[in-house]
C-alpha cells in the first residue's frame, strides 16, 4: 500500500515539485496546505504517514506547525524543508522531533531518500 503523505509549503510550486516527485516514486499525496495552521487542521481530518514541512510559512512557522501536530500525534513523521542558510532552525526543527531535513532547492533522490529513512 502507498504511503499517503502531507505537503506543506506557502509556495504553490514548490507543493507542486515535491507532489510530482513523490507521485512519481509511487507515493499519495492526500493533501496540501500553505501555512502551519492549515498543516495542523489537516493532519488532524488526514492522519497522513508522513508530512513534508516548509520552515518559513506565514500565520504559523513550520516548527511552530511540527509541535502541533506532535501534540496530536506524538510518533508523527515529519520531514522539514528549508533554504539554504537556515542551520538554526533546522537544529530547532530536530530538536522538536522532526526525523529529517531537505534542503531547497530540492533534489528528487534526497527526497525519496529522506521519505523513505524516516517512513521505516
Amino acid at each position: 500500500m502507498s504511503k499517503r503523505i502531507l505537503i506543506v509549503d506557502d509556495a504553490a510550486f514548490m507543493r507542486m515539485m515535491i507532489k510530482d516527485i513523490l507521485t512519481k516514486n509511487g507515493f499519495e499525496v492526500v493533501g496540501e496546505a500553505q501555512d502551519g495552521m492549515q498543516a495542523v487542521e489537516l493532519y488532524k481530518e488526514l492522519t497522513p504517514d508522513l508530512v513534508t514541512m516548509d520552515i518559513t510559512m506565514p500565520e504559523m512557522d513550520g516548527i511552530s506547525a511540527l509541535k502541533n501536530i506532535r501534540e496530536v500525534n506524538p510518533n508523527a513523521k515529519v520531514i522539514m524543508c528549508s533554504a539554504m542558510g537556515q542551520q538554526a532552525m533546522v537544529i530547532d526543527a530536530i530538536q522538536a522531533g522532526a526525523k529529517d531535513f531537505i534542503v531547497k532547492p530540492f533534489q528528487a533522490d534526497r527526497v525519496i531518500e529522506a521519505i523513505q529513512k524516516a517512513l521505516d
